[in-house]
């Protein structure tokens, strides 16, 4: 492993990408400690202290603890993530938008370009909503003119957090925005460690509690890790061909159908969409009607459960059918004399593709929303509430960690070097060269 890491330092290539994949995470972190002008640090202290486990500890996660000190990255990636999944939907909804998406790479800058208009309409939103909230608790300096300031502040810096995944996407390793939202739960990982210890010494929380906690994050790393590698492998055998001389096909294969497709992808996209109809609640936090919809969308009320697990299972669907096409497999597979054994090729099997990877999807989305729920596991039945890392954040921090691995291991198996993590056999891996 170590003979391995060393390689990655041999390309100057890929050495150049995972130093500047470092470097845009300082700044990331960074601007997670500068603080906007005109807020109570005090006040905001106390704030964070009576909703530990709450909704604050969880827009503080995706946002990497700038919320807690009101950071000019406060807003972290949630207005991007936002716009990128309305935008999505409206390129299913509408031909012209899939056209642009699928036929040019000028109709995908400009996809990418009304992307970024959406954030920054979602950020202004979100902005104004949080400040009138934390306004309304006296967190907030009076002043319209202040007000005014740190909206734009915040703005300001959801534009640059978005430039910064752009960026990382770019000329990194690994999906930018997916690497900033893992960078904001790492950080918080030795803040989490010493709150649990603290209330283990304070009495808050039993030696027994504590241990239970530790099992179920083990076996939710485990969970997710084969909810990250299990795969469906189909059988496909190729016909034999002659052409010339030479006798072509005749070999068997399988196509590897994922259990989780999308990734990540649903659990982000759920939470970050959960947090717009809170945010514009309590934005009328002094009305009636403001107060419903703020408790409605609780992270521990029943209808936010219910809505965070629908979301999941229906963009596990959602984005399976964008990343993944059965018609254009069976046609690849039909041009180079593949079947399916008992299938015939053409329509018959892009059919018995779609109804395999539905089922396949259907069990991966539902052991997804099973593990988004362990936070809620946690603070309601072993009294942990001192950190909100539980399933939704380890999946993230798995799932792009594994990820990242394997861009790097393909940047090295490009280049005729072992990859990072060692196939079970013993031995460095062999490569076919040349």
């Amino acid at each position: 492993m170590f003979g391995s890491l060393g390689d990655i330092f041999r390309l100057p290539d890929l050495k150049r990408r995972i130093f500047f994949t470092l470097f845009i995470l300082f700044i990331f972190r960074l601007g997670a400690y500068i603080p906007s002008p005109g807020v109570d640090r005090a006040a905001l202290a106390s704030l964070f202290s009576s909703q530990e486990g709450g909704l604050m500890d969880f827009l503080n996660l995706f946002s990497g603890g700038a919320l807690s000190r009101f950071g000019i990255f406060s807003l972290g990636v949630a207005p991007y993530i936002n716009s990128s999944i309305v935008m999505q939907l409206l390129v299913v909804i509408f031909p012209y938008l899939e056209k642009l998406q699928k036929d040019s790479t000028d109709g995908h800058k400009k996809i990418t370009q009304w992307t970024r208009y959406g954030a920054v309409v979602f950020a202004v939103v979100q902005a104004i909503g949080m400040t009138a909230w934390l306004g309304s608790l006296g967190i907030m300096q009076s002043g319209f003119l202040n007000w005014i300031l740190i909206i734009v502040t915040l703005v300001a810096g959801s534009v640059a957090v978005m430039w910064l995944g752009e960026e990382l996407t770019d000329h990194g390793i690994g999906n930018g925005i997916s690497l900033l939202i893992f960078a904001g739960i790492v950080a918080r990982i030795p803040e989490a460690i010493l709150q649990t210890w603290s209330m283990v010494r304070l009495g808050s929380m039993s030696v027994i509690g504590l241990i239970i906690g530790i099992a179920l994050m083990v076996v939710v790393v485990a969970g997710c890790i084969l909810l990250q590698e299990g795969q469906r492998r189909l059988p496909v055998q190729y016909a034999k061909r002659v052409v010339g001389n030479k006798i072509y096909g005749g070999q068997s294969t399988f196509i590897p159908l994922k259990v989780n497709q999308s990734g990540v992808i649903p659990i982000i996209f759920a939470s970050s969409l959960l947090i717009f109809p809170y945010t514009i609640a309590n934005y009328f936090s002094e009305s009636s009607t403001g107060r419903f919809f703020s408790a409605l969308f609780a992270p521990n009320s029943f209808f936010y459960i219910l809505c965070y697990v629908a979301l999941i299972i229906f963009f596990s669907y959602f984005y399976t059918a964008v990343v993944f096409n059965p018609t254009d497999i069976a046609n690849n597979m039909k041009k180079y004399g593949g079947f399916i054994l008992g299938i015939r090729p053409g329509q018959p099997t892009s059919d018995y593709i779609t109804r395999v990877m539905e089922r396949i999807t259907l069990g991966g989305a539902v052991f997804l929303a099973v593990i988004a729920l362990i936070p809620n596991l946690m603070s309601s039945v072993l009294n942990i509430r001192s950190f909100y890392f539980g399933g939704t954040a380890v999946l993230i921090v798995v799932g792009v960690a594994m990820d990242t691995v394997n861009q790097i291991e393909a940047q090295l198996l490009m280049r005729h070097y072992d990859g990072i993590i060692k196939k079970s056999g013993g031995g460095r891996k062999g490569l076919l060269r040349g």
